[in-house]
């Protein structure tokens, strides 16, 4: 008994040591055995990557991207933007002045103009790159669909051209006084954008006479009156924008009111003294919001999938909507070797290579990864997870010190996938004792379950009054970027050429 109480407390200060409140799991530990002690070891396996192509994938964001890149080594793609406009819940349009009831305020003019704007507060490439942009009118509506391989086609028609702006990302016609203005909480007031003239008939004076039943919601909005935006780079190579917001703006001529009277003040210069003060503002009625429908659309050049298929003494991975790298990891090696044992950490360390390219704006290794089964790809992105550190994880590309994603410990994944593969077996066991006509596949039950994906993200955080980070949103990043990775599936003499190393600390008793 004094065997057993030692050993127990031993087990209890080395697990301790290991930090494995969280992230340690037994394989086929009963019992203690009888021993003498207990000893910490550390083992590698082989674990095999490949690179491989992400045709599409889920982007629920509400930031849009315009424009083309063409890359050295991945050749082109090009991003466009589909989205809704979203209606304010009983929108109604501001009133012409009634003189007798004195009531309103818009002259007979009413709306003087409508405006698209385009306000975007960054971009990757070429800030001075010639470019020119392409906005159309939706002519059916769009499905929920979030994939990055939406079809514009669908949607729209070449015919119904709203404008072309050309452009380029900084504004050189824009004064340093303009640009760096602020208000007086001391914030800028200028905010990029481009806009777009839109037929003040056809979209103002037609859309005031319309029934307030077509302006009810956003729902009636988009199906009786505007079905949405495309808006497409068809001019220029280098830029990619990265669209914060679609503004329709309508300017409206208006009384200058007296505030106690409510009647128009008087001009009193000359030429016009004794005429009703008239001036003029520009209103956002409608705005691309979280509430309606936005979609991203990236294609890349064929040159993404050949590199996937011919390059594999390394693999990639590549944002957006471009490459991830597949490993392949080693459980049933694991279990053969260590069962009984207790896992304290698995290590898995991706290291990229250091790329060096002569292109002023060429795309840098992605700042976040996730570690995500394959079996889990389109739920954790589609149903907005988090990860949980028990079969997801993320980490910060480490590129002072070390040029790697280090997951330190992914010891839970390994013990939860060769649990769920016992539990499987015994299943089926049971199910084949009660109808011996029942049998098990193996190999097809194993298809996907010890594939995890290596998948570039962007997380956004919230940040207390003390300073401490908590991770509150993660998607499929966006952005433009790649790095390349060690590892691959190229052979030699039979055996993977240059597989990556699990490390893996264990705990065993000695006998």
């Amino acid at each position: 008994m004094k065997v057993k109480y030692l050993g127990a407390l031993l087990l209890t200060a080395t697990l301790t040591f290991f930090g494995c409140d969280d992230n340690t799991g037994t394989l086929g530990i009963g019992m203690l055995p009888g021993s003498d002690g207990i000893s910490a070891h550390t083992t590698t396996f082989n674990v095999v990557t490949r690179s491989v192509f992400a045709d599409s994938v889920f982007a629920k964001t509400s930031t849009g991207y315009v424009g083309r890149f063409t890359d050295s080594k991945f050749g082109s793609y090009e991003a466009s933007f589909l989205t809704e406009l979203n209606c304010r819940d009983g929108f109604k349009f501001p009133e012409e002045y009634d003189f007798e009831k004195k009531t309103g305020r818009l002259t007979k003019n009413r709306i003087t103009g409508v405006r698209l704007r385009v306000y975007y507060s960054s971009w990757f490439g070429d800030s001075l790159n010639a470019c020119r942009m392409s906005a159309y009118e939706l002519s059916e509506k769009l499905d929920r669909n979030r994939y990055t391989n939406i079809d514009p086609a669908k949607y729209y028609k070449p015919t119904d051209l709203l404008g072309r702006r050309a452009y380029t990302a900084y504004d050189t016609s824009v004064t340093d006084e303009e640009r760096y203005a602020t208000d007086s909480n001391g914030d800028l007031t200028y905010y990029p954008h481009i806009d777009f003239t839109l037929d003040k008939e056809k979209y103002g004076d037609d859309w005031y006479n319309r029934p307030a039943s077509d302006f009810a919601n956003s729902e009636t909005f988009i199906e009786n009156v505007f079905r949405g935006i495309y808006l497409k780079s068809d001019y220029g190579d280098g830029t990619i924008l990265y669209i914060d917001r679609v503004d329709l703006q309508m300017q409206y001529e208006f009384y200058v009111l007296n505030d106690t009277t409510n009647i128009p003040y008087k001009r009193k210069q000359e030429g016009h003294v004794g005429e009703d003060s008239i001036a003029q503002t520009w209103m956002t009625e409608f705005a691309s919001t979280k509430e309606v429908i936005q979609a991203n659309r990236f294609e890349n050049s064929k040159k993404v999938e050949d590199i996937v298929k011919n390059e594999n003494e390394w693999t990639y991975i590549k944002s957006p909507a471009g490459i991830f790298t597949e490993a392949v990891l080693p459980y049933d090696d694991i279990y053969k070797e260590l069962a009984g044992d207790t896992l304290n950490a698995v290590k898995l360390t991706f290291t990229n290579y250091n790329e060096k390219s002569d292109n002023e704006f060429s795309m840098s290794a992605p700042r976040y990864v996730l570690l995500l089964r394959k079996m889990e790809f389109k739920s954790f992105f589609e149903e907005n997870k988090l990860p949980d550190n028990l079969t997801s994880f993320t980490v910060e590309h480490n590129s002072v010190a070390t040029n790697q994603y280090t997951f330190s410990n992914i010891a839970r994944l390994v013990t939860t996938c060769i649990k769920e593969k016992d539990a499987a077996k015994k299943k089926a066991k049971e199910e084949a004792d009660a109808d011996p006509t029942v049998t098990w596949n193996e190999e097809e039950w194993e298809k996907d379950w010890r594939t995890v994906y290596l998948i570039p993200v962007s997380i956004t955080y919230d940040q207390s009054s003390t300073g401490q980070k908590t991770m509150t949103g993660i998607q499929n990043d966006l952005q433009p970027g790649y790095a390349k990775l060690k590892g691959g599936p190229a052979e030699e003499g039979g055996k993977v050429k240059n597989p990556l190393q699990l490390e893996v600390t264990y705990t065993t008793f000695n006998k």
